[in-house]
């Protein structure tokens, strides 16, 4: 007789250790999770040389990507698949080869179907960059792997 796979909800602060498991752009990165807990991830990064830009500073997808990376862990962190369906990113200080970056979500709000999210991203304690996401929270459940 076939073994049939369980299903068991995967709770909400192990869900980003399996999506960084599972996602080779972050890891690509170098992306390293500081900190997790339901409705709060940060996250981390050093900025390499091929990560730089024609002006020899981050390009700016960089910057983004890791707070892109936080939002969506922290927004997975409630239990249900979440899929981003609106972000945006304001770039405040250059960042420069060996700089290490932090990403943290400061506001997690979640409603029905949609959640809110504003992420910071420091250089230290000097805030680089702001990023504000909104994800579309499915009925789908993150599971334990059998």
């Amino acid at each position: 007789m076939p073994k049939t796979k369980s299903l068991i909800p995967l709770s909400g602060e192990k869900i980003p250790y399996k999506m960084l498991s599972q996602d080779a752009y972050s890891t690509w990165l170098g992306i390293e999770i500081l900190a997790c807990e339901i409705g709060r991830v940060k996250v981390g990064m050093t900025i390499r040389k091929e990560m730089l830009n024609s002006m020899n500073k981050a390009h700016g997808g960089i910057s983004y990507s890791l707070a892109d990376t936080a939002f969506g862990f922290t927004a997975n962190t409630h239990g249900k698949y979440a899929v981003s369906i609106e972000t945006s990113v304001n770039h405040i200080e250059a960042l420069e080869e060996g700089d290490y970056i932090t990403a943290e979500a400061t506001l997690d709000l979640q409603k029905t179907k949609v959640g809110f999210n504003i992420v910071e991203v420091k250089r230290g304690e000097d805030l680089v960059a702001l990023f504000k996401g909104v994800v579309y929270r499915t009925t789908k459940d993150w599971e334990e792997d059998n």
